[in-house]
């Protein structure tokens, strides 16, 4: 084609190149406005979030000249599949328009928009919500529980909600010392407080006192749990930059999983957008910009690729909720029985199920349970709040899915009630059960107090936790621990809610336990011939002891007795 000459101004200098962008990062320095073209579909970069002032675009248009002209129509696709820029815009006539005194200026015309810059717009705001968190951690020594180890430093990724509040992972923040936050484009880190932590749910709340802080930033709004291959987009600070990344993907599975962190079992996404390190916390958007869930943990295995886990909604919001309602976390509540299927048809009919009732059998019931008075064992529960319980322990969750019925127990409160049918010597009963929250004979966490530990003679007793098991067989514990021990954990159930498993973690060689080096994690079953219920029972029998000796009854019929 031609140029074309216009009366009264020189023409332009063709153009050498002609630009392309594909839909990943694209850096805007060396771009003009009209450099960017629609994307074919909602995908964003974290680089496209800002569009080139007035002088860099005549800088760039002075130092990379206009294209040529094509003809009007549709935009080609090159080769490779990147969509070719559209026609640059001729340089319009400047609108003149009367000034007051008479004099005219010139107005330049309106430059259209491309589409990128409404999606961006639609996304800006909730990605501009995104912060970066920084913990100093000062870890408890389970070992040696009258020190703490070394402290070290992480950083996570956030975002804020409503209410002036920042939401991040609870594993993010665990036996903090100090969180700092830094938002999105800004040189400054914020102090912030905790305000709640639901290790169950691996969700930890912040808010910050700074006003400075609240500026200029919208609230992420919360979407609708999403459905299978929905497009996700998380967004975060993970390792390999210091600036915000995203990568995308879509829902591969929805059901319940288990939550590393919590040691419990809630809903859970799976998607298969990457989460590394550091993207713990950060939000995952939908395409409409809203909020579907909070990256937490990754699966790491050689036959697995791009594995992620994402918290859904309507577990953020039962945290968010609990803490609004009660003013901290009170945790997620549990039915507190063991369940065996009945798929098996034998096991149905002798258990008096007709051919229409479906189940599942209650193996155990915790002795801390409400409804420990109300259910027994062998007991079919037929249904949950009015939904049927299948035989493999399954409720309809959504069209074509069917998810385990502790999801219906996950969505309730703790101190709720819930209406419970089942059968018993072929009756149907019901029951109005309260809901309470897990008390395990070993806890899976210490929610952050740190622990507790007596010593008399060189003995040094401390109750038994996960963290402790950790401390002391390391990552694989399940494996290494003694039986005695690994079998309480796994089945043993506590009596009371005040119960602990005591051992005696070590001795401190002196002269009064001589004989006695060798006794290492071994459980303490009574004193003095009196059984022992937990280390505050232990250390005041000692204290009200008018004994000459102090006995000790250990595991394996083992025996400690020293002077007083």
């Amino acid at each position: 084609m031609g140029e074309t000459r216009k009366r009264g101004r020189k023409p332009k200098a063709p153009a050498s190149t002609t630009e392309t962008m594909d839909f990943q990062y694209t850096s805007a320095s060396n771009a003009t406005q009209t450099d960017y073209v629609a994307a074919q579909n909602d995908v964003f970069s974290a680089a496209n979030d800002s569009v080139p002032t007035a002088a860099a675009a005549a800088k760039n248009d002075a130092n990379n000249p206009a294209p040529a002209r094509r003809g009007r129509g549709r935009p080609r696709k090159s080769e490779v599949g990147h969509m070719e820029d559209t026609e640059p815009h001729a340089a319009a006539s400047p609108e003149r328009r009367p000034y007051q005194n008479g004099a005219v200026v010139l107005e330049p015309p309106p430059q259209p928009v491309a589409k990128w810059e409404s999606v961006a717009a639609r996304v800006m705001p909730a990605m501009d919500a995104v912060v970066k968190v920084f913990c100093v951690h000062t870890e408890p020594n389970y070992s040696l529980p009258w020190q703490r180890k070394r402290q070290y430093s992480s950083s996570s990724s956030g975002f804020i909600i409503g209410g002036k509040r920042v939401l991040t992972n609870a594993h993010s923040v665990e036996h903090y010392t100090q969180v700092k936050l830094k938002k999105r484009g800004s040189d400054t880190k914020y102090l912030a407080t905790v305000l709640a932590i639901g290790t169950e749910c691996d969700i930890a709340m912040l808010t910050v006192s700074d006003d400075e802080f609240w500026e200029g930033v919208s609230p992420v709004e919360f979407g609708d749990l999403p459905a299978l291959q929905d497009a996700v987009t998380v967004v975060g600070y993970p390792i390999g930059g210091d600036t915000i990344s995203v990568t995308s993907g879509v829902v591969s599975r929805i059901e319940i999983l288990s939550y590393v962190h919590g040691s419990t079992e809630l809903l859970g996404l799976q998607i298969d957008a990457a989460i590394n390190s550091g993207n713990s916390g950060g939000p995952a958007f939908n395409d409409k910009g809203n909020c579907v869930g909070i990256a937490f943990q990754s699966l790491k295995h050689e036959d697995a690729e791009n594995i992620g886990y994402v918290i859904p909604t309507p577990v953020i919001m039962h945290f968010i909720q609990d803490y609004e309602k009660n003013g901290a976390y009170t945790g997620f509540p549990i039915l507190g029985v063991e369940w065996q299927k009945m798929e098996n048809p034998d096991l149905r009919l002798a258990m008096g199920m007709k051919s229409d009732q479906k189940g599942v059998r209650i193996r155990r019931i915790e002795p801390t349970a409400p409804e420990s008075h109300l259910l027994k064992p062998s007991d079919v529960i037929l249904s949950f709040d009015g939904v049927k319980v299948a035989n493999d322990g399954t409720v309809p969750f959504r069209h074509g899915e069917r998810i385990g019925f502790s999801y219906l127990v996950s969505q309730k409160y703790t101190g709720d009630t819930a209406l419970v049918k089942v059968l018993r010597d072929s009756k149907i009963l019901e029951f109005d059960i309260k809901l309470a929250t897990h008390k395990r004979l070993i806890p899976a966490h210490t929610s952050g107090t740190p622990p507790s530990y007596y010593i008399i003679a060189g003995f040094v007793f401390t109750a038994v936790t996960v963290p402790y098991l950790r401390s002391e067989y390391g990552k694989d514990y399940e494996f290494d621990a003694p039986v005695k021990l690994l079998d309480k954990h796994l089945h043993a159930m506590a009596e009371s809610t005040d119960e602990q498993l005591l051992v005696i973690s070590q001795v401190l060689v002196a002269d009064i336990n001589i004989g006695y080096e060798d006794i290492v994690n071994t459980q303490v079953l009574a004193f003095n011939g009196k059984p022992v219920k937990n280390l505050k029972s232990l250390a005041n029998m000692v204290d009200n002891c008018n004994d000459e000796y102090l006995r000790f009854d250990l595991e394996y019929q083992q025996g400690v007795l020293v002077g007083r």
